[in-house]
Order: C-alpha cells, then structure tokens, then sequence
C-alpha cells in the first residue's frame, strides 16, 4: 500500500464532491462566469496540494534535511506561482467571464475539504514511525545542576 497515495486518493474524493457543489451554486448565482471561477479555483487548490504529496512521495527514502529543503523550496515556489497565476487571472481576465468572489470562496471550500479528507486518510493509514532509542533518565541530582 503507498501511502501518498492514499492521502491523495483520501483528499481528491472530499475536493471534488465539494468542487462539485460549489460550481453548481456559483453557476446559478453567477452564471458561466461563476461556473468558470469556481473549477478554475478547484484546478489550483489541486495544484497547489498535489505538488506537496508528489515532494512526499519522491523524498521518502531521502535525509530528514534535504526532505525539509525540498518541501520548502516547493512550498515558496508554489506560493510564487500562486501569486503570478492569480495576478494574471485579475489582469487578463474580465470580472464578467471569471467571478473572482466564486473563485475565492470556492478555493476557500475545496481546501478545507482537501485538508479533512487528507487528514482523514492519514488518520486511517495508522502509520507506526519509528521512534529513536531513549535517552537514559537523569536523576534529580543531575537536572539540579542544570
């Protein structure tokens, strides 16, 4: 069993069924702009949370510090792309054909469903981490000294 891929499987499932209805509510209180707002904003929160599963599953077997540079610069990374792809949604885009208020409270929806169905899964895979061995207990002389 992979466990990434449980996680993704356990987050996608949540995402869509909320994806779902909020494209349904903002194409009938928006129209097709709504409707477009809001699947643009389902495609960037899978993006943006897929691309952190996809550094999971190829570090895995890495060093715990590369593992933690690599989720960083991924994190930063996707936060710059996030910036540059909203910016050119708003700048080339007219109100009338993307909804930015569906946009926004849909990707707001989609995450939250994402981030429960993700925690979810994991809570279900019931991983045992190993534990590093236990340092030997210091006596109360020794921790007065400290």
């Amino acid at each position: 069993m992979n466990s990434n891929r449980e996680l993704w499987r356990g987050a996608m499932f949540p995402a869509l069924a909320v994806t779902l209805v909020a494209s349904v509510i903002a194409w009938l209180v928006e129209g097709a702009s709504g409707l477009i707002g809001a699947l643009l904003s389902s495609f960037t929160v899978a993006i943006f949370f897929s691309v952190s599963l996809l550094i999971a599953h190829f570090t895995k077997d890495a060093n715990p510090m590369m593992t933690m540079a690599l989720a960083m610069f991924s994190y930063f990374t996707k936060l710059l792309l996030m910036t540059v792809f909203l910016l050119a949604v708003t700048r080339l885009t007219e109100p009338d054909q993307v909804n930015r208020q569906a946009f926004g409270l849909s990707a707001i929806a989609i995450a939250f469903a994402w981030l429960a169905g993700e925690v979810r899964a994991f809570l279900r895979l019931r991983l045992t981490l190993s534990l590093p061995e236990t340092l030997p207990k210091k006596s109360p002389d020794d921790q007065r000294e400290e």
